[in-house]
């Protein structure tokens, strides 16, 4: 019999304990194209879950023989297979990267396989957009060696992990720094949750440009707006002028104005729009690609306005409830941005009933409670009447993987709204609101500001 990378695999299999330890997790029955192969692998794989040991060549003949699935020919052929393997020594860093290389290889040919068959319109559960995430999962099939954090063995990387300044992404609002710990981290989703005309838009395009400012590249996917509105308000913000001024301002005085931010910064601001409902995370894991080839750009943290308005590259909205499709949004979106090795932030709509609500909650998550328990950080952004003559608007923290949620659990910031730009409030302002999270020592009195419907 002519030697295949695969006999050589199952021969190691039942002869080579380290070598089986190391590789069994990441093999799978399918990539075996052979039949019989596919059988005696099977069969190996459930002597090991069952006897955590290696079978050798004669109890794999029996379980083989007790199999009621297989002609004679079948049977034969695999007896023959298994009389095969011989316990010659291999060089184990050669198996092992063969064995990755194989998985790899056919891994990518079964994507590609079901890719046609979905395009061919013959899968009934998958369409067409489900094609870009199979082929990213196939394409990143690799043997991690990493088995977990050893509490005891490990500890001292623990102590150095727990003193390690991580990379983060600070805002320009003093009071978001502290609930963060200093920032957004990598690999994050980040929501902003409010009713409409609340400010949900208002302020990414606030840390948009904060962040460019902050000599970052910023990548911001429009699904509402188009991208000269979102220029438009992000030009108020770095201009500090109001947003109606911009279109009397002069053409040098507005060139004027983008030489010296141009001079302030060695960020780059990318804004893409795309039709509502009609791009997903495969679309923004393509239009980085194109970004990083075409223009050298390659984004420090992307803004996506908003979330409900994604489509999802596994499912149809049409053919699923809206929980499972907005979870799908956000698991997808917080894969990119564990991929792309960056925070995201993106927002969403309160519910009917939390859309005039003083308090709102992450109940108040509209279509799907799903997105809450995917995101990183999330928090309620809450304007009042009270508020609007203060010019302040309220955030409430309602998850933060990053802190403690109650501490600061609610504080408000500056707005100007007509320059589309958040500030710092004197420290007096975050004193006296209900269930602020803030020590004793911070709150002069027991008294509160008056914010109807607030819960105590």
């Amino acid at each position: 019999m002519v030697d295949r990378i695969e006999n050589k695999i199952l021969s190691n299999l039942i002869h080579v304990e380290d070598y089986m330890r190391k590789v069994i997790p990441f093999i799978k029955d399918v990539y075996f194209d052979n039949v019989s192969e596919k059988t005696i692998f099977q069969e190996i794989l459930d002597f090991i879950n069952q006897y955590d040991g290696l079978p050798t060549k004669s109890v794999l003949t029996i379980e083989v023989e007790n199999r009621k699935d297989l002609s004679e020919d079948m049977f034969k052929e695999c007896v023959t297979i298994i009389d095969s393997f011989t316990d010659e020594k291999v060089d184990q860093t050669w198996l092992v990267d063969s064995t990755e290389k194989w998985c790899k290889e056919r891994a990518v040919y079964l994507a590609l396989m079901e890719s046609v068959k979905i395009a061919d319109g013959k899968d009934e559960k998958k369409n067409r957009d489900a094609i870009p995430s199979i082929l990213s999962e196939a394409l990143s099939v690799s043997f991690d060696d990493h088995i977990g954090h050893d509490y005891f063995a490990d500890a001292q990387s623990r102590y150095e992990f727990y003193h390690l300044k991580e990379d983060k992404i600070q805002f320009d609002l003093d009071m978001f720094n502290k609930i963060t710990k200093g920032g957004l981290p990598r690999k994050t989703l980040n929501i902003a949750l409010a009713g409409t005309g609340v400010g949900k838009s208002l302020f990414m395009c606030h840390q948009a440009a904060s962040c460019l400012m902050e000599g970052k590249n910023v990548l911001y996917i429009t699904l509402e707006m188009a991208e000269e509105r979102i220029a438009e308000r992000i030009d108020a913000n770095l201009f500090n002028v109001d947003i109606k001024s911009i279109i009397e301002l002069p053409k040098p005085m507005y060139d004027t104005k983008v030489e010296k931010i141009t001079k302030k910064t060695h960020g780059q601001l990318i804004i893409k729009e795309y039709p509502t409902a009609s791009a997903h995370a495969g679309h923004f894991r393509a239009l980085l690609n194109e970004l990083h080839l075409k223009k050298s750009f390659t984004p420090d943290i992307i803004f996506i306005d908003y979330l409900n308005i994604c489509s999802s590259s596994r499912y149809k909205g049409t053919i699923v409830n809206s929980y499972t499709f907005v979870k799908a949004i956000a698991e997808e979106l917080r894969g990119l941005a564990v991929e792309a090795n960056l925070p995201i932030v993106s927002a969403t709509q309160t519910t009917r009933s939390g859309f005039g609500s003083t308090d709102v909650d992450l109940t108040d998550t509209s279509e799907s409670f799903g997105l809450p328990a995917t995101a990183d950080f999330m928090f309620a952004l809450i304007s009042t009447e009270e508020l609007e003559a203060l010019n302040q608007i309220m955030v409430k923290q309602l998850k933060n993987r990053y802190n403690d949620p109650t501490m600061y659990k609610r504080f408000v910031v500056g707005i100007d709204r007509s320059k589309m730009k958040l500030y710092n409030v004197e420290d007096s302002a975050q004193k006296n609101i209900v269930d602020s999270g803030q020590d004793d020592t911070e709150v002069s009195e027991k008294t509160t500001r008056s914010f109807a419907g607030f819960k105590v």
